[in-house]
């Protein structure tokens, strides 16, 4: 008996206009965001550089709000990634350590560090939607952190493990730390201007003094979170 094929589907004219067109505004919008701020963005500066109106914008959204969260990958994606793809043997820290110093040093790509901090803004629909992605990073986390065959306490264990990662990754996405982050970046840049001999030579201010929040300065959080991996993996194994 012959096995019938079932025909594929092909997208029509009019639903491949309207991906497109969803896909142009979330890009915009990311971009928009990611530059200047949520608060700091009208709708009609989006619709404006996606080439719609207003009221078409609007039949893709509901809200402003709705333009932050794209389906596309973003930073917790990534950290997601490094921890499911990390090498034998390597701490989940590290892994999550690694992703962010990563997407520090990109602060021109929306789905990275600073961009993803900017494009939160203040607003409390967002504020409340982030908490909620907080939760479900966490979720991903202990997923990707499981082994065939765990059983409860095992599954506890990741649990507790992807909970301490997303406290680190809640701090170093806050705003004190993006403060921070700011003026420590401003004294090194400064201490780093490129005399007239130099002038072509790029600062190294900014990229260092990022990485000196994210890892020095006395106790560090990866410090800290390390040495609170630690005990509680001791306190558990007695």
């Amino acid at each position: 008996m012959m096995q019938q094929t079932v025909p594929i589907a092909r997208e029509g004219l009019r639903e491949r206009k309207k991906r497109l067109t969803r896909k142009a505004i979330f890009d915009v919008a990311a971009r928009l965001f990611s530059e200047r701020g949520f608060e700091n963005v009208t709708v009609a500066e989006i619709a404006d550089a996606a080439n719609i109106s207003v009221k078409t914008l609007f039949t893709y959204v509901r809200a402003k709000e709705e333009l932050v969260f794209s389906d596309d990958p973003n930073i917790l994606d990534a950290l997601v990634a490094a921890v499911r793809n990390r090498a034998p043997g390597q701490p989940p820290l590290d892994a999550v350590a690694g992703a962010l110093l990563a997407a520090l040093d990109d602060d021109s790509d929306p789905t990275g560090l600073e961009g993803f901090q900017r494009m939160i803004g203040q607003s409390p629909a967002i504020r409340s939607r982030l908490r909620a992605l907080w939760d479900e990073t966490e979720d991903a986390l202990t997923a990707a952190l499981a082994e065939p065959g765990d059983g409860l306490r095992e599954r506890a264990d990741h649990r507790l493990t992807a909970a301490q990662l997303m406290v680190l990754v809640r701090t170093v996405t806050s705003e004190e730390v993006r403060a921070d982050v700011a003026d420590v970046a401003d004294v090194a840049d400064a201490a780093s201007a490129p005399s007239a001999a130099s002038a072509n030579e790029p600062s190294p201010g900014a990229e260092g003094a990022r990485r000196l929040v994210f890892t020095a300065g006395g106790p560090s959080w990866y410090t800290r979170m390390g040495a609170l991996a630690a005990a509680v993996g001791a306190a558990g194994a007695t």
